[in-house]
């Protein structure tokens, strides 16, 4: 059993599972983890996630452990997990037939009962009102809204109509908006690049092939595929969960899709658990479009044991694939005006969860990057790769080792000896094809295979003071693709090592984030001078003065001085484009610049 962890990082450090996928033709994979739903159930923390053949859980949020159940609706997206009475309810998406809903005593008991299987669903979210009664919520497309009705406890049937809910507004909704930074251009959507393919440049009709329609559901069928190519570009509205803070109700919602760095949750708002509802005036209340990793969307909220709220949602990766992604968490809240919140300020950073109550707004990381564009060398570079991008802050970029043999290493010089506290080790996928059977793939429309089998990652990390003689920090063996590794009392180094050994299915080591945290020892940067301009009725373009001895700046906004809940981090820049604003809302604004030896907050002004 490995020591228990202090601290986390996100992306999570989860053993996300590989997703295989074959066309017919080509095959490929990545990992995946999205969609979570996170529960305190009889005295411990759940989290179920997407394609993952199992879950989590933890005592304390930090610390997980995956509990393997392959007969638990794996091949169904978006579980969701609600407490009625004694027994955990749990129901995932089945697009094309009716859903099941199950339930259980205890989840490590592998015992699930069906109670009904009411109709076809997507992205579900079951809750339980103080007085019993049991509403029901779901949708994810980017035609319909978000539906909700209310459910018989004991048949979970429907009863009376389904009510409309949240429809898209993307014309007043900055953040809804899909494409990266809010911007799409149709050629480039993933769908439309697939779906295209269909249609008879003659006749301009889509025709299905043979093997697709052999497939079945909704890829076989001409009406959707069409109505799916007119709508690209427009948001997909998603991934509804509700949370009752103080008699009101919040139902929160998705969007505008899962592969863009803009992907966030909104809220909206009502006296009744099936509205009427109104939008927050502060939105998305989660969301994280910059830094290391980005989006911060579909999602749940909960209160943990000592009553402080926690978000937990689903960050971009989709480089190998569009669902490649990951799981995040982050503290949330209700201030004393009842607006909900997540604080996503350096939300990849290394945090420390207190224990006990704590005011979720004055979060903030425990240390500091240290290896943001550090001297990096190598053993070997594959060709189109650079050890630089292992340091850039990005994880959607990576450095490539020249060869699969076990031994390559990864160096980063910190140019002087600093101390160390963390070590997040962010390993990249690329050209992972495996030869499977047949009959293991199944999925509607498209051919996957959850790996059910843990493939473990050996690697070793080193230190050194002066690059000669080295001390083993860590040998880590065991499933993960974002391992972070913590050292609360310190260790001295100037040299950070990375060497592979045998890795999934035999790959190249490949490293996208060689993150290492500590504290300084300097001076933080001086305060950005900034000032913004309101560009339309969804954007705006913040500018700032560059800072000397500055890593970057977290531009932090919001509908008050002392309301600024959202916010973009960025490295190496002078300026950003708000995206994400709210036709008719007035914001205030704050940028902060910071290194790695603290932040240092700039003044808030109205924009």
């Amino acid at each position: 059993m490995s020591k228990k962890k202090m601290t986390f990082c996100n992306p999570l450090d989860l053993g996300y599972r590989y997703q295989h996928f074959w066309d017919g033709n080509k095959r490929y994979a990545s990992r995946e983890g999205a969609d979570p739903t996170l529960i305190y159930f009889k005295g411990r923390y759940y989290v179920f996630v997407s394609m993952s053949a199992g879950f989590w859980h933890s005592e304390d949020l930090m610390n997980w452990e995956f509990h393997a159940n392959d007969q638990l609706l794996i091949n169904d997206y978006a579980p969701d997990v609600r407490q009625i009475g004694e027994y955990l309810y749990f129901c995932a998406s089945r697009g094309g037939e009716n859903c099941p809903i199950l339930r259980t005593l205890d989840p490590l008991s592998d015992e699930f009962t069906e109670v009904s299987a009411p109709f076809s669903f997507w992205d579900p979210d079951v809750f339980c009102d103080d007085d019993g009664r049991v509403y029901f919520y779901w949708g994810c497309t980017n035609t319909d809204p978000i539906y909700g009705v209310e459910m018989d406890p004991e048949t979970m049937q429907p009863i009376g109509e389904k009510q409309c809910l949240i429809y898209g507004r993307e014309t007043e909704l900055g953040y809804e908006r899909a494409g990266e930074n809010g911007v799409v251009h149709k050629e480039d959507s993933l769908v439309y690049q697939h779906l295209s393919k269909l249609i008879n440049p003659e006749t301009g009709e889509i025709e299905i092939p043979e093997e697709l329609a052999a497939m079945g559901g909704r890829y076989a069928n001409k009406e959707v595929l069409t109505a799916m190519i007119r709508s690209v570009g427009r948001p997909y509205i998603e991934g509804a969960y509700m949370t009752k803070y103080q008699g009101k109700y919040y139902l929160q919602y998705a969007c505008p899709g899962t592969e863009y760095n803009t992907y966030s949750d909104g809220v909206y708002v009502s006296d009744r658990p099936l509205g009427p509802f109104t939008l927050q005036a502060s939105n998305p209340f989660s969301s994280k479009p910059g830094g290391f990793i980005a989006a911060a969307g579909h999602g749940s909220t909960i209160a943990d044991v000592y009553g402080n709220y926690w978000h937990v949602s689903t960050m971009r990766i989709s480089v190998n694939h569009s669902f490649e992604r990951r799981v995040g968490l982050f503290p949330a809240g209700f201030d004393e005006d009842g607006v909900m919140f997540c604080n996503q300020n350096f939300a990849d950073y290394p945090f420390r969860i207190p224990e006990g109550k704590f005011d979720a707004r004055n979060w903030k990381p425990e240390w500091m990057l240290l290896s943001f564009r550090k001297p990096v060398t190598a053993s070997s570079t594959a060709p189109g790769s650079d050890p630089a991008l292992a340091v850039n802050e990005d994880i959607r970029t990576w450095w490539s080792a020249g060869s699969a043999d076990q031994g390559e290493w990864l160096t980063v010089d910190l140019e002087e000896v600093k101390d160390v506290r963390a070590v997040q080790v962010n390993l990249a996928d690329q050209d992972v094809a495996v030869q499977f059977p047949e009959e293991l793939y199944s999925g509607d429309g498209t051919r996957r295979h959850i790996e059910l089998e843990p493939q473990i990652t050996h690697f070793t990390l080193d230190i050194s003071q002066d690059g000669e003689t080295w001390e083993v920090l860590e040998q880590v063996e065991r499933e993960c693709s974002n391992a972070y590794l913590e050292y609360p009392e310190g260790v001295r180094a100037r040299y950070v090592r990375l060497t592979g050994g045998e890795l999934p299915y035999g790959q190249t080591l490949r490293v996208s984030g060689l993150r290492i945290f500590g504290k300084g020892g300097g001076r933080k940067p001086s305060a950005a001078k900034a000032s913004a301009l309101r560009l339309g009725d969804m954007d705006a373009k913040v500018q700032w003065e560059a800072v000397e001895g500055a890593q970057g700046y977290n531009v932090r906004y919001g509908i008050a001085p002392d309301k600024l809940y959202m916010s973009w981090l960025v490295y190496d820049a002078t300026q950003l484009q708000l995206s994400t604003l709210i036709k008719g809302q007035d914001y205030y604004l704050c940028v902060d610049s910071f290194n790695e030896n603290g932040i240092t907050e700039g003044e808030v002004f109205a924009l």
